[in-house]
């Protein structure tokens, strides 16, 4: 049976490429396909695929963001997350949102195909260019009290709403983009920028910057 794959990338010519490797495999299928992180999570839930090759800098949504939800809608559809980034912070987080794979961009080519046969076995795949000790010790620093990572602190609806902020949508499109009340919505963004230390729109960007929730693609 082949393996069902789902493509989620804001670039056309991207999902039209890697369709074409992919399908060009005999085994493996392309399903689906979105081009932001929120039409990503809602195509997802409805099919339940058995691998989603997720770019970390989608619109809406990003990456990481997505992961978390389709981990909790689709508990057994693995994700492999698409990157032009290694740092450690922006592996530990797709990680920890339940990725099963990594996989820098600039190497992707075939390397897409073996990601997904080890992900669908039930296996970790991580780029060649990462290795698994660097990844092992930085999880293993990350779950110390002292070094975790601030993002630790905040709560999936936090964060969702953190990542809306920073791309510069309002309180009230905020609100009707996750069907909550205004009020609610400032006393989240009250409330995580709480918990970073943070007092200011410029320094939560900045933050989300460093720390892999957006990028300046």
């Amino acid at each position: 049976m082949a393996i069902r794959i789902f493509l989620a990338d804001d670039h056309a010519v991207v999902r039209e490429g890697l369709r074409l490797l992919l399908e060009a495999q005999g085994d493996i299928t392309v399903v689906g396909e979105a081009a932001d992180g929120r039409q990503t999570v809602q195509k997802v839930k409805q099919s339940c695929p058995d691998v989603v090759v997720l770019d970390i800098a989608m619109p809406e949504l990003n990456g990481i963001d997505a992961t978390r939800r389709i981990h909790e809608i689709c508990p057994s559809t693995q994700i492999v997350i698409l990157s032009m980034h290694a740092s450690n912070e922006h592996i530990y987080q797709a990680l920890k949102a339940g990725a099963k794979g990594y996989l820098l961009k600039e190497s992707a080519g075939k390397e897409v195909v073996n990601a997904i046969r080890t992900v669908y076995a039930g296996k970790r795949y991580l780029s060649q260019h990462i290795t698994e000790t660097v990844i092992d010790a930085y999880i293993h620093n990350a779950d110390n009290t002292s070094k975790r990572s601030p993002i630790d602190r905040l709560s999936s609806r936090e964060m969702e709403i953190l990542n809306l902020v920073v791309k510069g949508k309002s309180n009230s499109e905020i609100a009707n983009l996750l069907s909550l009340s205004i009020k609610t919505v400032e006393t989240y963004k009250s409330r995580l920028m709480e918990k970073l230390n943070i007092k200011d729109i410029p320094t939560l960007v900045k933050f989300a910057i460093q720390h892999g929730l957006t990028t300046l693609e």
